[in-house]
């Protein structure tokens, strides 16, 4: 059997390049083995693993005629003969485990790049291919870029994934930029229902740290949630607590509190692109409902589950009504969504910052720490600190191209 031969072609891009040499290949009986080709303003690097199948047609003459036709587009072109024992190596290797990392930060450096790199190669896997999710960039906005993604391909076996991601999540932070690492598989891209935490996820705020300096107790609230979204004290406890602090304020308050609320950077262009796609959106808080429907009709989000505030005589009365939703809750609540839309765990993601959303995030299929205190950071599967809530596009392996 003939060795394969490598063809590798460099210069700059235009159409019919890759159609003119394969005509060209197609006159000798050629098998393309593998292709890849990629361009990176408009420079071309087009590469073709071919094999002659005839041992009666001469290698050279098929080389001779494709550097003809190269050198009639301009073009470089290097040639390289693969061994048997090569080839089968690289056969062999088509079984290795595939995995996805995504560097996201307000702008690409290439010291980011360089120590992300380091840090793959000495855990043992290689780059088969780097790939550039966030839109080009004009170069009057460079210095003050929004957002950037670049996205890594990666072959090898993972010895241990979570020492993995605690080595990605103490780089990220020396490198101020997020790092996710998920298996390459066939759920990456083909979740089905995404499901928030509200509070500090959804929104910029704590609603019951707001509503408590209406009620004049909002030291008292805010330090008891500051330890419940650390995880320090039970969240049940610690929202009963809360709650009872609320009693004889208003109704009005809720109106005037949400009011006042701002969306986290990127909510409404995550959200409105979700469900253009056609995923399933949910909220599930241990905020309350006045405030998830709110966003429900602004957003038309699918389901809706928080804590109901009793309310007696337009008066809060310190009391909720029906089951808290703690993080246990939101757990089952997550399952069970995603049951009745007939989707699996691997095709949901939840998204939230606090201890009590630990639960939910385990689960999914991603589970995404957003903006998250430390102990959830290194808790969750994947954290995203530097970008809005709409860098969850591009863990989800979608281009600014594709969400346009």
């Amino acid at each position: 059997m003939p060795t394969p031969i490598l063809i590798s072609i460099t210069g700059m891009d235009k159409p019919g390049i890759t159609a003119s040499i394969t005509q060209v290949l197609a006159g000798f009986d050629v098998n393309i083995l593998d292709i890849g080709q990629s361009v990176i303003h408009d420079a071309l690097s087009l590469g073709m693993l071919v094999q002659i199948p005839a041992e009666t047609v001469n290698a050279q003459m098929v080389k001779d005629a494709v550097q003809q036709t190269v050198n009639e587009l301009g073009l470089n072109i290097r040639f390289i003969d693969i061994s048997k024992q090569d080839y089968e190596s690289w056969v062999n290797r088509q079984g290795k485990p595939r995995h996805i990392v995504s560097l996201l930060a307000r702008q690409i450096t290439a010291h980011q790049i360089s120590r992300l790199s380091r840090s793959v190669a000495e855990n043992g896997l290689n780059i088969d291919k780097i790939t550039r999710l966030s839109g080009r960039v004009p170069l009057k906005s460079i210095e003050n870029q929004n957002q950037a993604c670049v996205e890594f391909s990666l072959r090898g076996a993972v010895k241990d994934v979570n020492a993995l991601r605690r080595n990605f999540l103490e780089l990220s932070n020396e490198i101020d930029a997020d790092i996710a690492y998920q298996e390459n598989n066939i759920y990456r891209r083909n979740r089905r229902l995404v499901a928030f935490d509200m509070d500090s996820t959804l929104i910029q705020a704590e609603v019951i740290d707001e509503l408590a300096k209406r009620a004049g107790v909002g030291k008292q609230v805010s330090e008891i949630t500051e330890r419940a979204m650390r995880g320090e004290i039970d969240f049940k406890k610690s929202f009963t607590q809360r709650v009872a602090l609320l009693k004889g304020l208003p109704e009005s308050a809720l109106g005037e509190v949400a009011a006042t609320l701002k969306l986290s950077e990127g909510t409404e262009r995550l959200i409105s692109t979700l469900k253009k796609l056609g995923y399933k959106t949910a909220i599930l808080s241990g905020g309350f409902t006045y405030f998830g429907r709110a966003l429900q009709r602004r957003f038309g989000i699918d389901y809706v589950f928080a804590n109901e505030l009793e309310i007696e005589n337009g008066f809060i009365t310190g009391n909720v009504t029906g089951e808290i939703i703690d993080g246990e809750k939101k757990a089952s609540l997550l399952a069970s969504i995603a049951q009745h839309e007939g989707f699996s765990l691997e095709q949901t993601i939840a998204v939230g910052d606090g201890a009590n959303d630990l639960p939910m995030l385990s689960i999914a299929g991603l589970g995404i720490a957003f903006r998250a205190k430390p102990l959830v950071k290194a808790s969750a599967k994947q954290s995203l600190n530097t970008l809005g809530l709409d860098g969850i596009l591009y863990l989800m392996g979608l281009s600014e191209r594709e969400t346009k």
